[in-house]
């Protein structure tokens, strides 16, 4: 055998090696990181035409913030605050988003919730490349569905959204219903001696023999904030008696709220930008999920000063409430009592008023989820889908118009918010009970020992992740994608490429 024939089948081997050890690859085979089909650089197409052009300017920096009694905190952030700088777009807008990056680390924009072309997620490593120090990239899509949205980094989001960079972003109706219109981002903080984020061993075993589903987060933190301020620096809410004003809450932490309200003060109006059904929902206690989004309609039921706050039981509790007066010069009392009531709300207590599916649908693909904590051979503790790890989770391999059946099953003892990118999916059973009024999310909170089964349709080519929304699950490997046949994706998952 002649050299030059040596060489090829050399060549072969190798690199059929650096197909079974890229980092796409497993049993089930990614379509990305391969050439075949098209780039999903080149789907979903949007244009300007005549529509108005929303322009704003994102730059990513580090900032000292004050979080408020006296503790402060060195910050990632977008435009220097905590949040970002507030978007809104009115529905039909083509918003064009410039990102310029000052910090030392590379960084991304995912847009939360908001369904858009898949080269504009900002997954680094399957979308886009990470944008590096003194670089810039452009987003652009169209606002196309109204409701209660937010961004943030995708690039270590275990470290970054955590130490700051998220915003809020509404897409409004072209004539809003309330005149009032306030967002809300919650999120935790460590101030003390740990680092911000820094998810430990000890901590994830406690969480997870100790059988509390978020052990594992609150060890992390010790003060919580609404909109980056604590205690008695979150602003005031400033309504008159028998106004109603539309409230958006995001959790952006990794640890659940239970937002107490005034008695019969609200009614849950929508859920992961989806219009709650028939005559709203009513309750008194609101639970928000990690990522998740919930927005009500609050009555100021009357002049004298009341609170918005976390569940009193909750320890940092007291860091989280939100006077609401009649005027800005209110003194908020002391004694202002906190409302303590079971009739509590979360993302699926209320049906949607526009469905997916009139009918549960016949599937064309089924996925069985199974959510679970394992070991990966010496990395250590590892959260997991299907007893592996990202990017060894099998995929979700769909083709476009199919419809899809993902049954999502926690086998372990943690909280799992899940949320899917690209894409809204109706929620049929809790479970093995169906829902009479089924809800349309594109976030669903799964607790220890639960099953839910949810539809959606592949009707947005491109490679999308599903993944844990406690982004130090989704770290540690808590991930899959939805894998378009057809097309995919030119970029690569390492280096300074990470989902999470």
């Amino acid at each position: 055998m002649n050299r030059k024939v040596i060489g090829s089948i050399l060549i072969v081997i190798l690199l059929a090696i650096g197909y079974f050890i890229s980092p796409f690859y497993n049993n089930e085979g990614y379509n990305t990181g391969s050439q075949g089909g098209i780039s999903i650089l080149e789907v979903g197409a949007q244009e300007v035409r005549d529509r108005p052009v929303k322009t704003y300017e994102l730059t990513a920096q580090e900032t000292e913030w004050e979080l408020g009694d006296g503790k402060q905190v060195n910050a990632w952030t977008y435009n220097g605050t905590v949040p970002g700088e507030a978007l809104r777009v009115t529905k039909g807008d083509f918003v064009r988003v410039h990102l310029k990056n000052e910090l030392d680390v590379p960084v991304t924009i995912h847009w939360h919730g908001v369904i858009l072309p898949n080269k504009m997620d900002g997954v680094p490593g399957l979308t886009q490349d990470a944008v590096e120090p003194g670089e810039s990239f452009t987003y652009e899509f169209i606002a196309n569905d109204p409701g209660t949205y937010w961004y943030h980094s995708h690039q270590h989001s275990a470290d970054q959204v955590d130490r700051g960079l998220y915003g809020s972003l509404v897409i409004e109706e072209k004539e809003p219903e309330y005149e009032q219109d306030e967002f809300f981002i919650l999120d935790e903080w460590t101030t003390g001696s740990g680092d911000q984020g820094s998810f430990n061993m000890g901590g994830m075993m406690q969480g997870h023999m100790s059988g509390d589903g978020e052990m594992d987060t609150k060890q992390l933190y010790d003060t919580f904030t609404v909109n980056g301020k604590s205690g008695d620096a979150i602003e005031p809410l400033v309504m008159k008696e028998g106004e109603t004003a539309r409230l958006r809450f995001v959790n952006a932490g990794y640890q659940q709220h239970q937002l107490m309200f005034p008695e019969d003060s609200i009614k849950v109006i929508a859920n992961d930008s989806e219009e709650v059904s028939g005559e709203k929902g009513s309750a008194q206690v609101v639970e928000i999920a990690p990522g998740e989004r919930i927005d009500v309609a609050y009555i100021k039921q009357s002049d004298e000063p009341a609170v918005i706050a976390e569940n009193p039981n909750v320890e940092n509790a007291g860091d989280m409430q939100i006077p609401v007066v009649s005027n800005e010069n209110a003194v908020v009392q002391d004694d202002v009592t906190v409302p303590v009531s079971s009739a509590m709300a979360d993302g699926t207590s209320y049906g949607s008023e526009e469905l997916l599916f009139k009918e549960t649908p016949d599937p064309d693909v089924t996925y069985d989820m199974d959510l679970s904590m394992g070991m990966n051979m010496g990395e250590g503790m590892s959260f997991q889908i299907n007893g592996q790890s990202f990017p060894e989770t099998p995929p979700i391999k769909v083709e476009e118009g199919d419809i899809v059946k993902v049954n999502i099953k926690n086998e372990g003892r943690m909280n799992h918010p899940m949320h899917l990118h690209g894409h809204r999916f109706q929620v049929a059973s809790k479970n093995g009970t169906s829902y009479d009024n089924p809800i349309v999310k594109d976030m669903i909170h799964v607790k220890p020992g639960e099953e839910y089964v949810v539809y959606f349709e592949a009707d947005n080519k491109g490679e999308w992740l599903f993944h844990c929304h406690d982004n130090n699950h989704a770290d540690l490997g808590m991930i899959t994608i939805v894998d378009y046949k057809g097309v995919y994706s030119p970029f690569e998952i390492g280096g300074e490429n990470q989902p999470e």
